[in-house]
């Protein structure tokens, strides 16, 4: 079980290796730390190296001041030791960079397995629409604290192939 999370955020939860998440973590005490580019630039290479090290293959993400939005597949180990594995490295580096200690993230997370026949563009621009229904854009795309394996013509045709 993972330790960061109340227990009765394990009730029904399992993940499977394959399935796609669409998790959400939030800053502890929603401290808008990814108003720091700093702290921005760690997050996108600790979400690079879960790809990287083949952990997860990232489709989208979004960090807005105080949380960040993930989907991705996972491809190794569980949800939750992924989870715990992004938080506390992440965390390291954040606390280094500041000069502190202490928590960085809110115990827990939330998660959403994605069904395997579910539209991942749709999730994706869900995700990347985040910084829109938040005030802090406008249009798609204009929010600089992103990533997206598509294009954004991409994600708004349904039609395009999901690879």
């Amino acid at each position: 079980m993972d330790s960061m999370s109340s227990p009765r955020l394990h009730l029904g939860r399992h993940s499977s290796l394959g399935n796609v998440y669409a998790v959400t973590t939030i800053c502890r005490h929603r401290a808008p730390l990814f108003l720091d580019p700093a702290n921005l630039a760690i997050i996108r290479e600790v979400i690079a190296s879960h790809d990287v090290r083949g952990v997860t293959s990232t489709f989208a993400w979004v960090a807005l001041p105080d949380h960040l939005h993930w989907l991705f597949q996972l491809q190794q180990g569980s949800l939750a030791q992924c989870m715990q594995s992004m938080k506390g490295g992440s965390s390291l580096q954040i606390n280094r960079q500041r000069g502190r200690g202490g928590a960085i993230w809110q115990p827990g997370y939330h998660d959403h397995a994605v069904r395997a026949d579910a539209s991942l563009h749709k999730h994706a621009r869900y995700i990347l629409a985040n910084p829109i229904r938040a005030g802090l854009a406008t249009t798609l795309g204009e929010y600089p604290h992103t990533g997206c394996r598509w294009t954004r013509e991409e994600i708004d045709d349904p039609q395009a192939p999901v690879t």
